[in-house]
């Protein structure tokens, strides 16, 4: 059975696209889903791995719409290679690779190790430009979430420094006010000075 995986990275993404190429190969039976290939959390994909069979072939437009990494993506071909499963990439600059093949299998392993070696040059110019910024002043970080005018932080501090009257515990602290431990440590030492 062709079995075609499709795979945007966010809910306002659209996969029309990658469901008409899939459809093209003749895929059988498609899975779909919005998710970030960063997560773990790929209910579909997970669902595909399941139910492939000896002889089925997993069909993807593109190797990052399959896996997150080099490592990733060599452990999941190796799963589907030991259960008889090949993988097909549609585009692979222009042609298409299928993992069945002796030829296929270098090129997907040299090319995820390309894909993987470009993210991590794009992690290096992104930090390098907050270095940057940083040392013209312009980086402030992520906005504080919590800042002092917080409400549930201030009731939440309010309950902890009275702990001796109320008898609560930090736990109950913080699921009354939804405040983390961390979170509420951190602005207790702050508001002591310590």
């Amino acid at each position: 059975m062709l079995y075609g995986y499709a795979r945007v990275s966010s809910k306002g993404q659209n996969l029309d696209a990658q469901v008409s190429q899939l459809k093209e190969y003749a895929c059988e039976r498609i899975l779909k889903e919005k998710v970030s290939g960063r997560t773990t959390e790929r209910k579909q994909f997970q669902a595909l791995l399941e139910s492939v069979q000896p002889g089925d072939t997993v069909v993807v437009t593109k190797l990052d719409r399959f896996a997150r990494s080099t490592k990733d993506a060599l452990r999941i071909i190796d799963q589907l290679n030991k259960r008889s499963v090949a993988l097909v990439v549609l585009n692979m600059g222009g042609d298409t690779l299928d993992t069945s093949t002796a030829i296929g299998k270098l090129m997907v392993t040299m090319l995820a190790g390309i894909a993987e070696f470009e993210a991590d040059m794009i992690k290096e110019r992104q930090l390098e430009g907050i270095a940057l910024a940083k040392q013209r002043g312009v980086y402030k970080g992520r906005p504080k979430t919590y800042t002092q005018y917080h409400k549930g932080l201030e009731y939440a501090l309010k309950l902890f420094a009275e702990r001796e009257q109320n008898q609560m515990t930090v736990d109950e602290i913080c699921k009354i006010t939804s405040i983390s431990r961390a979170t509420l440590y951190r602005a207790a030492s702050q508001s002591s000075g310590t």
